[in-house]
Order: structure tokens, then C-alpha cells, then sequence
């Protein structure tokens, strides 16, 4: 049964997706890292405006790390859809190699 208090994310392969107005967070903060999509430029498309540049960054969670070290990897793609397709990636692996 679920609680009252629940919080329901939209969620993308398994994993809660947050924005913040140009900020997306990808991820569970709960794990060793999140993915961070940050739309720098966006263009019209019919009657919307859609994400044109998206930098990507994978952020280490830890909050002993320091700052500097807080970025892991870091991208720009052109569109959502390829910013997200290698945050997905990159998040996969190193969740996967930090279980192992």
C-alpha cells in the first residue's frame, strides 16, 4: 500500500526525472551519481519551444566530495533526446560498476 506522504516522479528506464526550470536532475540521489541536464539554448518548433544545445554532467552525490570533484563527466549535445540517450549511458555504467 502506499504511503500518504509518497512523492510520484516521472520517470525515464526506471529512474526519476526532476526539472527545475532549465535543469533537468536524472537519477536517484540516493545513489553514487545523478545525471544533470542543464539547456543552455532552445528553438522554436511549430508552436513550441524545444532544447537545442543540452550540456551533460555526471555529478557525484557524495556531500563529503569537493566541489571540483563533483563533476565526473561532462558533454554538450544537440537535443534532449541525445543529451539524455548518453546521460542514461553513463549513469547505467557507473551504477553498474559501482555494484560490482
Amino acid at each position: 500500500m502506499a504511503k500518504k506522504n509518497e512523492i510520484k516522479f516521472l520517470t525515464y528506464k526506471g529512474k526519476p526525472l526532476v526539472r527545475n526550470g532549465n535543469t533537468i536532475y536524472y537519477g536517484d540521489m540516493n545513489d553514487p551519481f545523478v545525471i544533470m541536464l542543464s539547456i543552455t539554448s532552445t528553438k522554436a518548433f511549430k508552436d513550441m519551444e524545444v532544447a537545442d544545445r543540452v550540456v551533460v554532467q555526471m555529478l557525484n552525490t557524495d556531500p563529503d566530495c569537493r566541489p571540483r570533484e563533483r563533476i565526473v563527466k561532462k558533454a554538450e549535445k544537440k537535443g534532449l533526446w541525445n543529451a539524455m540517450d548518453i546521460g542514461s549511458v553513463w549513469l547505467h555504467r557507473a551504477l553498474e560498476k559501482g555494484n560490482a
